[in-house]
């Protein structure tokens, strides 16, 4: 009976029961537009800098309208929690390691997969720290491909035109990652330029590039049909009004901690928006529990309102 019960998905902890649910999705990309307001993307009704994302991504996908950092609103303590599902205070130039491993080193160990499985890529340099971890039974082991910075240079920051070039190759690829994480830069850096005009326009470009990877995801008969995308972001900027408004973010203000997360994939219910409160930190949670992957370090919780359960 048991052996049976097994076969049929069902396991048992103590007296209660979980049915383990099957998903099409194998291959799990976040990206992360870096710095955006919420004010100028999802929070202006007309869409006037992100067109794609509203009007041709969000029919595609289950959108999030109340989705926050709850954490430090820096690039890296942001980024940090998406990779580890925890909130920690840690140097923002990247001069520090995160303290807890993160979802992609334990997938790496669980499936014994390759580095190249499980890969950061992005603009900023000093993203190349989310691919180590300070924590002494993992530091150094099952460490993640990271591509970070000019030419993987891990100091610099890249234009996010090469990033996205670098991305759609591995995309693209006869063997692409399982796992992914990809970092733009272009939005936050402008946004501390004080140049609301460059600001703007890169809110429109990686709009564009949004849909670029999104299509490339499409477009490789390995992805299409088996990919989730998570499409956030690592913090806003300070509301209008507060301290110098768009040019910096960092604190607890509702500008800086009200993000956005559209989520697209063979799983995820199509048109819907969700109001309820959600954050960065069940990002890598649920694709935990999608993979069936162990995550015991992880702090943030499964979005099963995401699914349409069947029983």
């Amino acid at each position: 009976m048991g052996f049976y019960l097994l076969m049929m998905g069902v396991t048992f902890t103590g007296l209660s029961q979980e049915k383990q649910l099957q998903y099409q999705s194998e291959y799990f990309v976040i990206l992360v537009i870096d710095g955006p307001r919420y004010t100028e993307t999802y929070g202006d009704t007309a869409c006037t800098y992100i067109p794609n994302l509203c009007n041709t991504l969000m029919p595609q996908g289950t959108f999030f309208s109340n989705f926050r950092n709850n954490g430090p609103t820096f690039t890296v303590p942001g980024h940090t929690a998406l990779m580890t599902g925890v909130y920690q205070r840690i140097s923002n130039v990247g001069a520090g390691l995160p303290r807890n491993p993160s979802l992609f080193q334990y997938y790496i160990k669980e499936r014994n997969a390759l580095s190249s499985d499980a890969q950061i890529i992005a603009s900023k340099g000093k993203l190349n720290v989310l691919s180590n971890t300070k924590n002494k039974q993992w530091k150094n082991k099952y460490r993640p491909y990271a591509y970070c910075g000019p030419n993987r240079n891990g100091l610099e920051y890249g234009p996010d035109r090469e990033t996205v070039v670098k991305v759609k190759e591995t995309l693209s690829g006869s063997e692409p990652p399982h796992l992914m994480l990809v970092n733009l830069l272009g939005v936050d850096v402008n946004g501390h330029g004080n140049n609301w005009k460059k600001y703007l326009d890169n809110i429109k470009y990686t709009d564009a590039y949004a849909l670029e990877i999104w299509n490339a995801i499409q477009a490789n008969p390995r992805l299409k049909d088996k990919t989730t995308l998570f499409i956030t972001n690592d913090h806003g900027r300070h509301t209008e009004g507060h301290k110098n408004g768009f040019v910096n973010h960092g604190d607890g203000c509702d500008g800086c901690r009200h993000i956005s997360l559209l989520v697209l994939g063979p799983d995820i219910p199509k048109n819907r928006e969700i109001s309820t409160e959600a954050e960065m930190i069940d990002i890598p949670s649920t694709i935990a529990r999608m993979m069936h992957l162990g995550f015991p370090t992880g702090k943030g919780r499964f979005l099963s309102e995401i699914f349409t359960l069947k029983n």
